[in-house]
């Protein structure tokens, strides 16, 4: 079988990192796009060649960067777009920033990088995930459907928004043979995790722990995979039953 190819968004770290070096584990070639160089940490195989630096938070690069990613795809083919980018600005001392605390570019700032870019880049690659009946999956979260002790009311906004868009995205590019569905992390153990996270998990989710990276990752890989051929518009819970 040819070489299947997957473009990550986000893959320096916690969730994204992981998610990277399965698929490249499993064969994938691992194409992946950040706002920084890529980092040596990365453990895949041609990465500085396979990188597009790119800030999804200023949206005039967008054209640029789709220019870019496409002239690392010859063969007109992408199986994969994982849009796992995202951002929760914190206030002093890592507070949580509700709507009276967030400004107008907290705002567009957070909405940028977490609904708009997510949008603007399946509307840009939509022609090579056709072509490869490729599949799209979005990062959202548990923040998009309760009020969170740590998300702000941005992020908490942007991640409902993006439940809403993946539906829309399953409608429309399902004709086209692309799939499109969400996974919704809960309390995941990664560098970004807000003070106090750890005991919130012991007490509110009933598995009793934080979440891995690897296991987003491996749920990720399952709605990318032929394993998952008639999912399609489906948001996929990994928070240990915390949503219950």
């Amino acid at each position: 079988m040819a070489q299947r190819t997957l473009l990550l968004t986000g893959a320096s770290r916690g969730i994204g990192h992981a998610t990277g070096k399965l698929f490249a584990d499993e064969g994938w070639r691992v194409l992946t796009l950040s706002r920084q160089a890529f980092s040596p940490r990365c453990p895949w195989l041609g990465g500085p060649e396979n990188h597009v630096q790119l800030d999804l938070g200023n949206l005039d690069h967008i054209d640029a960067g789709l220019a870019d990613i496409r002239s690392r795809l010859p063969d007109g083919k992408l199986d994969a777009l994982v849009n796992n980018a995202g951002i929760s600005p914190k206030g002093p001392g890592g507070a949580r920033l509700g709507v009276l605390h967030s400004t107008y570019a907290n705002w567009l700032h957070v909405f940028s990088v977490n609904l708009f870019s997510t949008a603007l880049l399946a509307k840009g690659l939509i022609d090579l995930l056709s072509e490869a009946k490729g599949s799209i999956v979005n990062v959202t979260s548990i923040a998009g459907t309760r009020v969170h002790p740590y998300a702000g009311a941005a992020y908490a906004g942007s991640k409902a928004a993006l439940l809403s868009l993946t539906r829309e995205m399953a409608a429309e590019f399902a004709p086209l043979g692309v799939r499109t569905n969400a996974i919704s992390p809960g309390e995941i153990d990664t560098a970004i995790l807000s003070p106090g996270t750890a005991a919130f998990a012991d007490r509110e989710v009933p598995m009793r722990r934080l979440g891995k990276p690897s296991e987003v990752a491996s749920a990720i890989y399952f709605l990318c995979s032929d394993s998952a051929s008639y999912v399609n518009g489906a948001e996929l819970h990994i928070n240990g039953g915390q949503h219950v």
